[in-house]
């Protein structure tokens, strides 16, 4: 197969993947790429906040861009390379009607010509990796044509690597929750598609939850992306270090969520709350004795919480208690 440097990558996720959210899942795992929330061009060329601003903690990091104006995109992409991002995605998979209305994410499957535009003036302009994040098909558009058809343009046009959410996507009828469910998996087609263009790395995403399954589909293509799995259980991150013979992995969550105070205390001493960080760690010890007493802990006393250390010691120890009991926390 191709060469590509990422094995495994976390999912873009709005709302969730933020710089924060970030800056923690590197704890857990060295070397996975990790990718932004999508960022509109818009918000970056006109906002009044920086949209770019990152961790330098956080690499190897990739800025995921929604857009459709070629000019735009490559203005965007020049800025990701000035600012030192690793990538620079293009989100073709998004179907919310938000992102439909501002005629980007899944929809611009149908204007291949227009994404493959996109892919070669962002190219034109910047030498770190251009990639695209796609679906299978959009509603009734789902066959392996339609879907080469959008491939081949962005390929054509020089594309350095793709990223196949194994599923198609429904623009009117489902929500983008229900769009990352309903839709059957089909990964053997990722899979064809990875035979089709034996040149362009490719990685797999959808559904995918266990380190078995990692292993299974880096038989077919280059990398395997994890979505929601890796937010809602990211001691997996600490798993997926092992398959990039990460010389440093973490061996104990404590350990982890100790070394996260000092960063939650320079954001409230930059005027952040605690919360904005604390609330990507709940699923920290997902699955482990205590766990729903840590996300009890933070969840009501990390809102308005001012100390940091104070924070995460009181939610350790609450865990790890045996007669305390979630009354103590709101009396």
């Amino acid at each position: 197969m191709s060469s590509y440097p990422y094995k495994t990558s976390v999912a873009p996720m709005l709302d969730w993947t933020d710089r924060h959210c970030r800056y923690f899942h590197r704890l857990l795992s060295p070397q996975t790429l990790l990718y932004t929330e999508m960022v509109t061009t818009g918000a970056i060329l006109f906002g009044q906040q920086d949209f770019l601003a990152y961790n330098e903690a956080e690499h190897p990091v990739a800025l995921q861009l929604g857009g459709s104006d070629p000019e735009a995109m490559a203005r965007c992409a020049a800025l990701a390379q000035q600012r030192g991002y690793d990538e620079v995605n293009i989100n073709v998979g998004c179907p919310s009607d938000r992102v439909q209305n501002g005629s980007f994410g899944a929809c611009l499957m149908a204007q291949p010509e227009t994404v493959a535009e996109c892919v070669a003036a962002m190219k034109q302009v910047t030498d770190i990796p251009v990639t695209v994040k796609t679906r299978l098909g959009i509603d009734e558009q789902d066959s392996d044509e339609f879907l080469y058809r959008f491939l081949d343009a962005v390929v054509a046009a020089g594309v350095d690597q793709l990223t196949l959410h194994a599923r198609k996507a429904w623009l009117s009828g489902l929500s983008p929750k229900q769009n990352r469910e309903i839709p059957p998996l089909q990964y053997d087609r990722v899979y064809r598609a990875k035979q089709r263009y034996p040149s362009v790395p490719m990685s797999i995403n959808g559904g995918i939850t266990t380190l078995t399954e990692v292993y299974h589909h880096l038989t077919y293509v280059e990398s395997v992306m994890i979505g929601r799995e890796a937010y809602q259980n990211p001691w997996l991150l600490t798993e997926l270090a092992t398959i990039d013979e990460a010389s440093t992995i973490p061996s104990h969550r404590e350990a982890v969520a100790v070394q996260m105070i000092d960063y939650i205390d320079q954001h409230i001493r930059g005027g952040g709350r605690a919360w904005h960080v604390v609330r990507h760690m709940l699923g920290l010890f997902q699955g482990q004795p205590g766990g729903k007493k840590w996300r009890q802990y933070l969840s009501i006393k990390g809102p308005k919480a001012d100390d940091a250390r104070a924070l995460i010691e009181g939610a350790l120890a609450f865990r790890e208690s045996r007669e305390t009991k979630l009354a103590d926390l709101t009396s």
